[in-house]
């Protein structure tokens, strides 16, 4: 989830290119990078760390031209540094091109190009988009991007410069990009807040799409060359609202972000021929004889889920252990333990020291973490990025879903190379698995935030609230109920459904709000009987239920209905409507929900 800018017209691009990335930066902040056409050559000049590095070396070595493109950068493949920075260039800096997203068959190409003399500088993915385009080109920029793009697999928003045209090409599928229509010049970049200082006429490219841009126009067309009819629409937002794109908060923005950021997490991982899963990890899934999960906040609740799936489908003892207490209670560790941390930012330091706790008694150490190039990923022995990009919201939304996705799949590694799961049961749950982000896609529909945000306000002004769960879905509760906490600062607390009897119990009265998620799954039956006994009490349920469940309707005072969803996926559609729940509950008290009270984004004290 990088930010891209173009730009061709009269102007310096210079100044443009870095106007554009400063209103991007919350996309990327890896590195950034801009190249610059003078007329007789493409100079590329790019730089590790936030902007202001780049600018820093702009400010003594200015570039002039005016067509452009430039780039911030969230690492996907490559650690963030000046060589894996954007623009890539060919060997003779003929072609420059700039990538969001994940090539998936990309080291199958990088092979064969190094085969036919092709050197490569950096360990992206993205450099082997330049070298494809500079091996099919033959005198036109658009033919040469449109049969590179034909050998490649993923996710991508691509933009190319030629040092022989004046003119940008562009394309994309998955990654998102927006034109820019001025007066005489042209824009480009992958979201509107990079642009609205120059124009506020805009057209949204759509899947599939390749444009040409000229200082006087652009002509839009599929990838087969067919021409494409695409409306100019003229943008209202402020700067700030479009920041959020059209979004209240950022919050909001990242849940509806999810269907995407589970895309980034599970493709080019799934392989629909073989039923197999390829995470790119070294370490030898037969040596464990356990496994420590070890995190905090919502990474716990997502390694609580972790647990869940790992045991299930790989048969491999699992403990989840809260990071701060970890290192205090002397744990058992040695080297066919394999310890799992956690962590969005991979700076989290409770996490980071629990990581070296481990790895002093010999354990194999595995990172479920967002951010490349942190401090936890440096200390790993092996690293599964979840490629959820960057979270604005302090309460985690997306990196949640994406964290548990990553743990599904994880689970489905182990249990086949163990042998504990069969080849049609690792199919079925792959299949699950790619429906994820059309289910989270379609948990989102505007029917369904209604519903929740008429719940969300029925029951604001309540003192306290109760979260129930069974199995996979456990956690589940925990999660919704610390997103109440974050962000309402109502009082709420999770329990597993069937231990309410054992305390819990005491405290439903009529004024109580219990939410209880009772979708599809093998304990939906002793879910309801723990309904039942709410109900007996007179609490007041809000029941969480998959689409078509009429029969349990009945047992709720007020129904949601969430996508039906395989057991082992439905964690992650079932959280999307704890996110709402929440959010929606916090928006009607007049919360600042991305900037909760006492909380930090990265917390890096004990």
């Amino acid at each position: 989830m990088c930010g891209i800018v173009g730009y061709i017209g009269p102007r310096q691009a210079q100044q443009v290119l870095i106007s554009g990335l400063a209103k991007l930066e919350y996309r990327g902040y890896d590195s950034a990078g801009i190249a610059i056409h003078d007329g007789e050559c493409i100079d590329v000049k790019k730089k590790a760390g936030k902007l202001e590095n780049l600018s820093t070396l702009l400010d003594g070595q200015p570039m002039t031209g005016s067509l452009g493109i430039g780039h911030t950068r969230w690492a996907t493949h490559g650690l963030p540094n000046d060589t894996n920075a954007h623009p890539h260039a060919t060997e003779d800096g003929r072609i420059v091109i700039i990538h969001n997203g994940i090539i998936e068959n990309y080291l199958t190409l990088k092979e064969g190009l190094q085969g036919r003399g092709h050197q490569f500088k950096s360990e992206t993915d993205s450099e082997v988009l330049a070298h494809l385009i500079e091996e099919a080109y033959a005198g036109n920029l658009e033919e040469a991007v449109r049969a590179a793009l034909a050998q490649v697999r993923g996710a991508y928003g691509i933009v190319v410069t030629h040092v022989d045209h004046r003119e940008i090409v562009a394309a994309r599928t998955v990654s998102p990009l927006v034109m820019g229509v001025g007066e005489g010049e042209m824009f480009l970049a992958s979201d509107v807040p990079a642009l609205l200082a120059y124009t506020r006429n805009m057209v949204f490219l759509h899947d599939g799409d390749m444009v040409v841009l000229h200082d006087d126009g652009f002509r839009v067309m599929d990838l087969a060359g067919n021409p494409q009819e695409r409306t100019i629409e003229h943008i209202e937002w402020d700067a700030e609202a479009a920041e959020k794109g059209g979004f209240d908060t950022y919050m909001l923005k990242e849940i509806y972000e999810q269907p995407q950021a589970l895309t980034n997490t599970l493709i080019g991982r799934l392989h629909d021929d073989t039923g197999e899963v390829n995470l790119d990890i070294n370490l030898d899934p037969g040596s464990f004889k356990r496994i420590s999960i070890i995190a905090c906040g919502t990474a716990f609740y997502a390694g609580l889920v972790g647990e869940y799936l790992i045991e299930q489908l790989a048969r491999i003892p699992v403990e989840v252990d809260v990071a701060s207490e970890y290192r205090y209670r002397d744990p058992l560790v040695s080297e066919n333990t394999l310890a799992i941390v956690v962590s969005q930012s991979g700076e989290t330091i409770d996490t980071l020291e629990a990581l070296r706790e481990a790895k002093k008694f010999g354990a194999k150490t595995l990172g479920v973490i967002n951010a490349k190039g942190s401090s936890m990923t440096r200390e790993l022995d092996d690293t599964l990025y979840i490629h959820a990009g960057p979270e604005i919201g302090v309460a985690s939304t997306k990196a949640y879903t994406s964290m548990v996705s990553a743990f599904l799949m994880l689970a489905l590694w182990l249990g086949r190379a163990r042998g504990t799961l069969s080849e049609e049961q690792g199919a079925e749950l792959l299949k699950a698995a790619r429906e994820l982000p059309r289910l989270v896609e379609e948990a989102l529909a505007p029917e369904r935030v209604a519903r929740i945000k008429e719940v969300a306000e029925k029951y604001a002004h309540a003192r306290d609230y109760l979260f129930l769960g069974r199995g996979v879905n456990s956690p589940t509760a925990y999660e919704g109920a610390l997103k109440l906490k974050e962000i309402s600062y109502i009082h709420a607390e999770a329990y597993a459904a069937g231990e309410m009897k054992h305390g819990p119990i005491a405290l439903i009265d009529e004024n109580l709000p219990v939410a209880v998620i009772a979708t599809e799954s093998r304990l939906l039956e002793k879910t309801i009987s723990n309904v039942q006994e709410v109900r007996a009490r007179a609490g007041k349920v809000i029941l969480f239920l998959s689409d078509g469940d009429t029969e349990n309707a009945r047992h709720g005072d007020d129904v949601i209905y969430v996508p039906r969803a395989h057991e082992m996926v439905s964690p992650v559609v079932n959280a999307v409507a704890m996110q709402l729940l929440a959010y929606f509950t916090a928006a009607a008290l007049g919360k600042d929900v991305d900037k909760p009270r006492n909380l930090a984004k990265s917390v890096t004290v004990e």
